[in-house]
């Protein structure tokens, strides 16, 4: 089970090579996972625990361009103690992860705001994603 974000691009979001510059697939994976998490775990940005990105990668199969519309499909590979991996296809709007444009991962350790340590995943964003998204991706 997937979850799917939408993510409008914008006239600058092309680079002076006519596609989406590399930092916009970023953008879209780190909005769509932090709006799925709002929305569906309750999760407060300012809150006292959070979550910051401890890794990331992506991988590039084909060009985007504005106006696209894109869709960032979200699933989980890893849900630790204190950390989740996001598995993640960055998508035109309608297709599915056959054909991607864009593979991504990135790692949330979740931490107690002032202090930055590593604290447990907190249960309701563990009950949503054990809910919600298919683990292992």
């Amino acid at each position: 089970m997937t979850s799917r974000i939408p993510f409008l691009l914008r006239w600058n979001d092309n680079d002076q090579y006519g596609h989406l510059n590399n930092t916009v697939y970023y953008e879209a994976m780190d909005t769509a996972v932090n709006t799925w998490m709002m929305r569906h775990c309750g999760l407060d940005p300012a809150g006292d625990v959070i979550g910051l990105v401890r890794a990331s990668s992506c991988e590039y199969l084909a060009p985007a361009s504005f106006p696209d519309e894109l869709e960032v499909d979200i699933a989980v590979a890893r849900l630790g103690t204190t950390s989740v991996t996001w598995d993640l296809a960055i998508l035109r709007a309608g297709t599915g992860r056959d054909d991607a444009l864009a593979l991504g991962r990135f790692t949330h350790v979740f931490v107690d705001a002032a202090a930055r340590r590593p604290v447990p995943v907190p249960g309701r964003v563990r009950g949503a994603i054990e809910a919600r998204l298919r683990l292992g991706g």
